[in-house]
Order: structure tokens, then C-alpha cells, then sequence
């Protein structure tokens, strides 16, 4: 599990004024990785770590780093995050040293030879920071399963399994985009009340406002990754935008769960914030309401109850085209923490290795829908709009069920906490472009 180190001081300035901005996501305490290229020479991929308003090319200043930090950043020269990701903690911690280090005010006499690496954010172009072998997207927020089994089952809202392990379904890899990147409006087969089911473009186009982790080093068929060791694995989080046509699921998902209602797009935010800059923001596991079973023992060990979880706080946004027209300004949706989720990213982990399923480098882990108890907590349009019937009204005067053509769905993320600097995610973003 990450420590605390001098990294985190949250006295630490850099010598790059944009990086000390209180406003900015990526002051000198984060320093998150990703993928980019220079405008124009999209071809030429490379890992770079974002700082202020800057990317900093890693891999193009290692002569500058020490000797175990210099090794590092020469897997950073890969069109994808994951040959560093597959070296480990040590080389992970060894890069972040080196790069603070590198930055810091302290140090400012390395201001010119390291200028020259850095990349105005203005002028990169971002990727998808890591080749994803496998997509699994889990349901581990207890309010967002609430919110929904009382939408379809106001009987029997949560089913009896939902507090013994944590769901999930597999998602597919090759659909998933980096922000930015826009998408068609999905068709699939839609059931009238009344009529056999038509082919036609979803009417009940849906965010989902989550989380995702990514995989490091691989595991072996057939062996769980103990919880006690899951942390090991999971090198840091991006924002993720799994989108839903809901209209599409209702009619498909029995009796085998989400399939093309799911599979045509997945966003995620180019920036991986690791868990060593996550270290500060550490909370504990959900506590669990009286009379709730308890996690059987494969998915409980007291480091991940005492601080398994993360106090990460997630916003969603919709801006229109008309409100894009009048330059108004995006409007906020809903905001969330993930702290409050059921199941830890260590429980869901190990639960998806507990049969012997093999993890891989670069497999991203979906966290579900993170939504509160409150109705602005809610991380989806099914659970803000009651499936539609109570739209939202927004500051152009339109009103919002579902998604419509020309929607933009924003999200942004960030850590705070007394005693340390705030850190963020950057955007996670897409416009819905009409079906094709």
C-alpha cells in the first residue's frame, strides 16, 4: 500500500508557475501519468506526466533523473503506459521521486535544461494511456443498486447477492475511447409495451458516471491475488463514462446480463492519477449497516476495512448544443464521493481472481456507477429523471430525460482533504453524434 513521502508535502512548489495554481488539477503533489503526442505528429505516441499546463516528456528527460528513476523512464518511450506499469511499485515510486524532484522550486537550476520537455498541454494530443486486454465493469455502489432495483423491482429492490460479493459483468476493450473522442448514437432492438421489438436508434441514451482502475503486473491462471496483495496490483484511476441505452437493456439483459446495451462506447480520461499520489486521500472500507453479512473471508483483511477506500469526489455535467450556442456554461448534474461505495477496489479485485481468472497488464476495472443517498448524488439520468419521467430542466430552457444528439457529457474529479493539496483528474468527456 502506498506511503506517504515527501512527494506529498503540501508545502511543495514548483518552479513551473502554472503548477502552483490553486485551481489547477495537476499541481506538483500529483503528477499523473499518460499518454500524448505533439499536435500533428500523432503517430509519434510517448508517456508523458501532466504538470500545470504542461506535459512533461518522461522518457526525453531521463538523462536529467538518477540511476533507478532513469530506468524507468525509459519504458516510458513505449506508445502505451504499459511496460512501465508492468515493472512494479519500486520503478512506479522511483519515476514520481525523480520527476518532483525534478520540478520543484528547490531545483530551479534545472528550470532550462528541462523546458525543453515540456509540452503545452495546448499542443498535445492525448490517447488512451494504456493497451486494455480486458474490460470488466463492476456495480459496487449499494445507492446506485438501490436506486435502480426500485426503478424495475420496487418490491425487491436489492437482490440477496448483492451484499455477499461484489457484480460485475465483462465489458468489451475494443470499443473503449479516450475523452474527447465522440460517438453515434447506438441501434439495437427496442420492445414497445404493446408490439414486437424494432431495430432503431436507442431513445433512452444514459451516462454512467464512474471510476476506473488499471491492472499491473499479470497474474497466473488458475492462482487468486490475495486481497492482502491486490494493491500490488492496481496502479492508479481515471474518470470513466460507461454510457448505457437503457431502452436497448431493458429488452436484452435477461437472462444473461448487459450486452450490446453496453459494448458500443466507454470514455475514459487520459490522465491516470496513481495510487501513490492517492496515498493522502485513503478512507475507510463502507460500514456496513447493522444486520448486513459481513465479506466472507477471501474478500476481508483489516488494512482494506481500515483504508481500502478513496476519497474521491466525482461531478457530472451536460452541456447542450443550444447552451453551447449561448456560451453558457456546462451545468452540473450531479457530484458524488466514492468513498461511500459498497466494496473496496481490493474486494473487487480479488473477487475477480478468487476462480483462478488470470489478471493482465493494462486491464481496466470499471468501479459502476458511483451515486449516493441524496437525489444530487445520483450518477446516472435513470436515477435523477425516475427513468425519464421527471426531466430535468437546464438554464437554456430545455429539459433532459435521457441524452439527446448533441449533448456533451463532462465529468471531473478531484481530492481534497485538510493538510494536503488538492489533486484532479482532468476531464472525462464525449458529444453524442447522431446514429448513423
Amino acid at each position: 500500500m502506498a506511503a506517504l513521502d515527501e512527494t506529498h508535502d503540501p508545502n511543495l512548489r514548483s518552479w513551473l508557475d502554472s503548477a502552483n495554481a490553486p485551481d489547477t488539477d495537476f499541481p506538483i503533489q500529483n503528477l499523473p501519468l499518460g499518454v500524448f503526442s505533439r499536435t500533428g505528429y500523432e503517430q509519434h505516441r510517448r508517456c508523458g506526466v501532466a504538470i500545470g499546463n504542461c506535459v512533461l516528456d518522461v522518457s526525453a528527460a531521463k538523462h536529467l533523473l538518477s540511476h533507478e528513476a532513469r530506468e524507468a523512464a525509459e519504458a516510458c518511450a513505449a506508445p502505451t503506459l504499459n511496460p512501465f506499469m508492468q515493472m512494479g511499485p519500486a520503478a512506479w515510486r522511483a519515476l514520481r521521486t525523480g520527476v518532483s524532484q525534478l520540478m520543484a522550486a528547490e531545483n530551479a537550476a534545472h528550470q532550462e535544461s528541462v523546458t525543453r520537455h515540456l509540452v503545452a498541454t495546448a499542443n498535445a494530443t492525448m490517447h488512451l494511456p494504456a493497451h486494455i486486454p480486458n474490460y470488466t465493469d463492476f456495480y459496487s455502489s449499494v445507492f446506485h443498486a438501490t436506486n435502480v432495483g426500485r426503478i424495475f423491482r420496487p418490491d425487491n429492490p436489492l437482490l440477496p447477492n448483492y451484499k455477499w460479493l461484489p457484480i460485475a459483468y465483462h465489458g468489451r476493450a475494443s470499443s473503449i475511447r479516450v475523452s474527447g473522442q465522440d460517438f453515434h448514437r447506438p441501434k439495437g432492438q427496442l420492445k414497445p409495451a404493446d408490439g414486437p421489438p424494432a431495430y432503431a436508434p436507442s431513445r433512452s441514451l444514459d451516462y454512467e458516471l464512474e471510476l476506473g482502475f488499471y491492472i499491473a503486473g499479470d497474474s497466473t491462471l488458475g492462482e487468486p491475488v490475495p486481497i492482502a496483495r491486490a494493491g500490488e496490483h492496481i496502479f492508479g484511476f481515471s474518470l470513466l463514462n460507461d454510457w448505457s441505452a437503457r431502452d436497448v437493456q431493458a429488452w436484452e439483459y435477461q437472462p444473461l446480463g448487459p450486452f450490446l446495451a453496453k459494448n458500443f462506447a466507454t470514455t475514459v480520461s487520459p490522465w491516470i492519477v496513481t495510487m501513490d499520489a492517492l496515498a493522502p486521500y485513503r478512507a475507510p472500507a463502507f460500514r456496513r449497516p447493522k444486520g448486513d453479512p459481513m465479506p466472507l473471508s477471501y474478500l476481508t483483511v483489516p488494512a482494506d476495512q481500515e483504508e481500502g477506500g478513496l476519497d474521491i469526489q466525482v461531478e457530472a455535467y451536460l452541456l447542450t448544443r443550444v447552451m453551447g450556442e449561448r456560451n453558457l456554461a456546462p451545468h452540473r448534474l450531479s457530484h458524488g464521493s466514492f468513498a461511500g461505495n459498497y466494496w473496496t477496489p481490493a474486494q473487487m479485485l480479488a473477487h475477480h481472481s478468487s476462480n483462478g481468472c488470470n489478471l493482465e497488464t493494462g486491464d481496466l476495472i470499471g468501479t459502476g456507477t458511483i451515486s449516493g443517498p441524496e437525489k444530487d448524488s445520483c450518477g446516472s439520468l435513470l436515477e435523477l429523471t425516475a427513468r425519464g419521467t421527471e426531466p430535468i430542466a437546464l438554464p437554456s430552457g430545455e429539459t433532459r430525460g435521457f441524452l439527446e444528439d448533441g449533448d456533451t457529457v463532462i465529468f471531473r474529479g478531484h481530492c481534497a482533504r485538510d493538510g494536503f493539496a488538492r489533486i484532479g483528474f482532468g476531464e472525462c468527456r464525449a458529444t453524442v453524434l447522431p446514429a448513423l
